[in-house]
């Protein structure tokens, strides 16, 4: 039918890589914890209005959980093909500039991603370590004062490790695809 619409195919949602199927397949798993936000949510509302007895712990769990969701939606949404892009020029171009743009895109998107988790590094280092190298993570300093802000420090300087090394995959694979016709 020779149709050439600017409407993204199927296919294009595709993960390209090993890395982008391991991170579909693990962010899967990883959303039935919004399940179990919700659910401890649910909790909290009986035991604060029906029980009298709010608790300590869920209003800091569920948010700590939502917030390790969403910086992990990052990598997912990119494995999948969804972020952000201008549409006004990407869809007005043909397919072979589309593939001049992806590699620009991927150089530019490295460049910034490893800008980012290098900063994330040293600030995930800081919620880690004492300044003289002991191991104590960061508290919330909260009555329950749990290591969130450690932990979630740590997931987005992983998320960014994991974002620079999908960079350097998709980066690979336009290239090596750059030739090849539609």
């Amino acid at each position: 039918m020779g149709n050439k619409s600017p409407i993204q195919t199927p296919k294009d949602d595709e993960p390209k890589t090993f890395l982008d199927k391991l991170v579909v397949k693990v962010s899967h798993f990883l959303s039935l914890f919004f399940l179990f936000t919700v659910i401890i949510s649910f909790y909290e509302v009986v035991m604060r209005y029906v029980f009298n007895a709010p608790t300590t712990w869920v209003h800091e769990t569920a948010s700590f959980v939502g917030g390790s969701l969403f910086i992990v939606g990052g990598i997912y949404a990119f494995a999948t093909n969804k972020h952000v892009r201008v549409v006004l020029i990407y869809d007005s171009v043909s397919p072979q500039t589309r593939k001049y743009l992806n590699i620009v895109h991927h150089i530019f998107g490295l460049a910034f991603s490893g800008m980012l988790a290098y900063a994330a590094y040293q600030l995930s280092h800081e919620a880690w370590f004492t300044p003289w190298g002991d191991l104590r993570l960061e508290t919330s300093g909260s009555v329950l004062n749990a290591p969130y802000p450690a932990l979630l420090k740590g997931l987005i300087f992983l998320c960014l490790c994991i974002l620079v090394a999908q960079f350097i995959l998709h980066l690979i694979h336009e290239i090596t695809h750059l030739r090849k016709r539609k």
